[in-house]
């Protein structure tokens, strides 16, 4: 994947990032962003300022923070086997 920071869709990335993390949709993020920049401007942006400083530090302390056990060693064709279900064939 690419870096989020790096992206030229995404402004630094911070929903994306934060919905990755969370499990969110980074839409409903985003929505709830523009939502409170009609009301608060400066204190929202300095809110995502501030969301992007800690997402940062965090993805550069913690690179491959989740994730530990898809990373671990892929399964033999055997185990792979038992787990498949049979299917009938048809006529």
């Amino acid at each position: 994947m690419a870096n989020l920071f790096t992206r030229p869709d995404t402004f630094f990335g911070v929903c994306e990032a934060l919905g990755e993390d969370l499990g969110v949709n980074p839409i409903w993020l985003r929505i709830a962003l523009g939502v409170g920049v009609l009301w608060q401007p400066l204190a929202v942006i300095a809110f995502y300022l501030a969301l992007g400083a800690l997402v940062l530090a965090l993805r550069l302390l913690m690179p491959n923070a989740k994730g530990g056990e898809a990373a671990s060693a892929p399964m033999s064709d055997a185990a792979n086997d038992a787990e498949t279900p049979v299917l009938a064939t048809a006529a």
